[in-house]
């Protein structure tokens, strides 16, 4: 398992669980992947939102991909830290690749813009029925 297995489950299965926290609440919700690479796992927000509060006061995330399947299906979990970037060639693919997002901002208050972040330095794994009580067990790939 290497970290291209990775980020082709993550593409394959771009629905994904983002934890982070709020004080001391955890919070949970869904996100559409935008992309996975070797440089990272890419996901976009608006400013407004808590969760952009919330990954600037405490940038520590875990990540959870699931594919359905046989049994339970297949997750893959990832644990890193988020890195927010303002980079120009990203916000140009971002408009070519999602064109609602631009539309979105025609809503929001005034000052709202999006921002990209990426988990680009952690670990992933995978879990199965056949692991479930081996979680620790489990081979992790570092990036």
């Amino acid at each position: 398992m290497n970290l291209t297995d990775c980020t082709t489950f993550a593409n394959e299965n771009p629905v994904t669980f983002i934890s982070t926290i709020d004080g001391e609440k955890p919070r949970v919700r869904a996100f559409a992947l935008w992309f996975a690479d070797e440089t990272g796992f890419y996901f976009h927000t608006g400013t407004p939102k808590s969760v952009y509060r919330q990954l600037k006061t405490n940038p520590r995330v875990e990540l959870c991909f699931y594919a359905p399947g046989e049994g339970a299906g297949k997750m893959m979990r990832v644990s890193g830290t988020v890195e927010f970037l303002n980079d120009p060639a990203l916000e140009k693919r971002l408009d070519q690749d999602r064109p609602w997002v631009k539309a979105l901002l025609a809503s929001a208050p005034e000052g709202a813009r999006v921002a990209i972040f990426r988990v680009a330095h952690g670990q992933a794994w995978f879990w199965t029925m056949e692991n479930n009580m081996r979680e620790e067990q489990a081979p992790r790939v570092r990036f």
